[in-house]
């Protein structure tokens, strides 16, 4: 067996755009017919419905068929409060089953995942036959169906992992890693990745983590998540009308933005904001919603914290204006939960020109995406000191925030767009149905854009 150091690197699909232009040709001669499947989609605003959007309305605009088949339900709802079948945007969209128990507990969500399991597999058999189907990690194992149908019809299967089970329930807490359960679910899993034809992961974390488990690194593609650089037009601080509405007029900013809860570190934060409490100019904005955002509310109000400000979600159309309105961005995540997800929020952050803190591990893809396009800062767990003198030191020196916001804006255009990735997408679902191989390259070497990447700093406090 060959050693760890020995073992042949994943194809990256975070390509240069030059690399991606005029690499392939399918959409012109041989348009391909493709399924996504996934719980949420559009109009749900869950971020893997917006991606399964953006991605299918790129396919279809470049001469592709796309089918979608999903939900009935508003991810985490109850009821079918959407319709059987519709087209959007050019996309045959078939949708199934309804949410009975919402996110009432945890049984309850198993019974709802069983039965869009065999509604959606219902569904994919009897629709049109695809070239490739594009099965998400929601809800968990959905990967099975995309097998089934790459057996029975013959197609292929791309598995766009968004997230590792069990691996996220054990990190929770929920599962233990030697419980018979974890270990039926475990081997589910792999069962997953070896049958698929390529498996998708959002960032080199994530991308070591299914080595590991085992996983044939030519099978493994680096696509990131992604945001419009257009639709996140950075919006200058005295145009922004929510600065007013809000009462932060002559205020620093410093933002978390999205969902808060169980994967997300909060202790370190809390430490900061107290230790800040005292700088009138500073107010933490909190935009979005979860279970630690309700905790990290409550909490505020006990401490009688000055310096904190709760919204809801904001619609859409409000996202342009919600994330220009920070000086500053958080985003956090517990040391467990690396190589499991990858916060998507980063790359809406750097297309609306903004600079971020990231609290956790230095090896997570934020921390090295942030280090290596000098577009923000890493802190480590429990740093609070480190974490308050990061803050204190950006606030003091506007323009230093400024040039890190324009850097994260620089990176987008010519990295993390959504139409980089969506091409990239486009490559490799070409590839995996002419039945091409993947070029097999050592994309540790050399970012997304070619580049060759800082060695990752290590997190620490004040910033250099």
């Amino acid at each position: 067996m060959a050693a760890r150091g020995d073992r042949p690197k994943p194809f990256s699909y975070a390509v240069r755009l030059a690399d991606v232009m005029g690499a392939n040709d399918h959409s012109h001669g041989n348009p391909m017919r493709i399924i996504l499947l996934n719980q949420a989609f559009y109009p749900d605003h869950a971020a893997t419905a917006q991606h399964a959007h953006d991605l299918a309305k790129y396919l279809v605009a470049q001469g592709h068929e796309v089918a979608v088949v999903a939900s009935r339900s508003i991810y985490g709802s109850k009821g079918a409060a959407l319709p059987k079948h519709e087209t959007v945007d050019g996309i045959q969209v078939h949708r199934v089953g309804k949410s009975i128990f919402g996110k009432a507990s945890i049984v309850a969500r198993l019974i709802d995942f069983a039965l869009f399991y065999l509604l959606a597999l219902f569904k994919v058999l009897t629709i049109k036959r695809p070239d490739v189907i594009v099965p998400f990690s929601t809800p968990p194992f959905i990967a099975l169906v995309g097998w089934i149908l790459k057996v029975v019809k013959r197609c292929k299967s791309v598995y766009w992992v968004m997230d590792l089970y069990p691996d996220v329930p054990i990190a929770f807490g929920i599962m233990k890693p030697n419980s018979l359960a974890a270990r039926l679910l475990e081997r589910v899993h792999r069962f997953c990745f070896n049958h698929s034809d390529r498996s998708v992961v959002l960032g080199r974390c994530m991308r070591d983590r299914l080595i590991g488990k085992g996983v044939a690194p030519r099978k493994i593609a680096l696509i990131n998540p992604w945001a419009d650089i257009d639709e996140l037009e950075p919006l200058p601080r005295d145009e922004n009308p929510l600065r007013k509405e809000w009462g932060l007029e002559d205020k620093r900013v410093v933002m978390y933005s999205g969902n808060l809860g169980l994967a997300h570190d909060i202790d370190t934060l809390r430490g900061a904001m107290k230790k800040l409490k005292t700088r009138d100019d500073i107010r933490f904005v909190f935009v979005g919603g979860g279970k630690l955002m309700t905790q990290m509310q409550q909490w505020c109000k006990a401490q009688e914290l000055p310096n904190a400000v709760f919204k809801p979600y904001q619609p859409r159309e409000a996202i342009r204006a919600s994330l220009s309105l920070a000086d500053l961005h958080l985003i956090s995540q517990a040391e467990a939960m690396t190589g499991l997800l990858v916060p998507s929020k980063l790359y809406g952050i750097m297309a609306s020109g903004r600079a971020s803190v990231f609290i956790g591990l230095k090896q997570a893809e934020v921390a090295r995406v942030l280090t290596e396009k000098s577009a923000g800062r890493v802190v480590a767990v429990g740093d609070v000191d480190g974490l308050t003198d990061t803050i204190t030191t950006l606030a003091n020196d506007p323009e230093r925030c400024k040039l890190m916001g324009q850097a994260a804006r620089d990176a987008m255009k010519t990295t993390y767009d959504r139409r980089h990735a969506c091409m990239a997408w486009e490559k490799l679902l070409a590839e995996c149905v002419s039945g091409q191989e993947p070029d097999v390259a050592d994309d540790k070497s050399k970012n997304a854009d070619g580049s060759t990447p800082a060695e990752p700093q290590q997190a620490h406090g004040s910033p250099r």
